[in-house]
């Protein structure tokens, strides 16, 4: 099962960078054009996320049939101690009724009273003893019942969230990625990814507060997480809070040090340019 989910999960990643890999091809190729393509790419991205959707349902089956065959190997072994137990409280009865003859005992009625005080000892000792065993499987049951309940679904999730993630590199209008954005966070709302990217789309949009009350939310969740005070800075530039957007650019440059890379090549920092304080910032060559 889990060698199944790895090859699922692993076949979907290929198909996603096969399909990132083969939209900037075209998009290098063709800036200026609309792809002739994109319906045919849409067609297999639904043709693929469909037979995910089938290895799932497939998937499902497997474990409710495991789970059920799980029950019966119980059921089966419970029986069997029940017959165990009955053979070996015969046993003992026997046993104990022949020593009580052997010691000499007078009435039948005395051999009649210990066996029976004997053998419901026994039988409460057995039954106590089985039936925790009975709750304690019972309990591990349904245990990992929610286990498998829970992996499904978030399998489940994470497919629709890739699903989604898939069609947001597709689309070029900024209103319908930040729709697909907001349909990630309401799958997940710790999605810091979903924020910072939305935030970049307010950005493009020319809603520069947006952008940076989104950034502010993403550095909330993950105050570790550069690329969201990046983002920040980005707002704070365009509004003209130059302090503001170096100090940000300082915190992200040392959360996520590859970012000093980016600096010559981000529009929103062409004014900061001439400040003596965001060229210190630029790695040394």
């Amino acid at each position: 099962m889990a060698q199944q989910l790895a090859r699922i999960i692993l076949w979907v990643s290929l198909s996603f960078f096969s399909l990132a890999a083969f939209a900037a091809e075209q998009q290098e190729q063709k800036p200026e054009k609309t792809s002739n393509y994109q319906p045919l790419i849409e067609r297999y991205i639904l043709d693929e996320l469909k037979s995910v959707r089938q290895d799932q349902q497939s998937l499902r089956a497997d474990m409710e049939e495991k789970v059920a065959h799980a029950k019966l190997d119980a059921s089966d072994r419970i029986i069997r101690y029940t017959s165990d137990t009955l053979n070996n409280m015969f046993i003992i009865i026997t046993t104990a009724a022949s020593i009580l003859v052997l010691m000499g005992w007078r009435s039948m009625r005395d051999v009649r009273s210990k066996l029976n005080e004997v053998v419901e000892t026994k039988i409460n000792e057995l039954t106590s003893e089985y039936e925790d065993r009975l709750h304690e499987l019972e309990g591990k049951l349904r245990k990992r019942s929610q286990e498998i309940i829970d992996a499904q679904e978030d399998i489940s999730k994470s497919n629709e969230i890739h699903s989604i993630w898939m069609r947001a590199g597709l689309e070029t209008n900024m209103h319908q990625k930040i729709k697909l954005f907001d349909e990630i966070l309401a799958i997940n709302p710790e999605d810091i990814e979903a924020l910072i990217y939305k935030a970049d789309a307010a950005y493009e949009l020319g809603d520069y507060e947006w952008a940076f009350s989104l950034a502010n939310r993403a550095i909330d969740q993950d105050q570790d997480y550069g690329l969201a005070y990046w983002q920040r800075a980005c707002a704070n530039a365009a509004n003209g809070a130059t302090q503001e957007a170096i100090n940000d650019i300082k915190i992200a440059i040392e959360k996520a040090p590859k970012l000093a890379d980016e600096l010559d090549r981000e529009p929103a920092f062409e004014d900061l340019h001439e400040l003596e304080e965001f060229e210190a910032l630029k790695p040394q060559t």
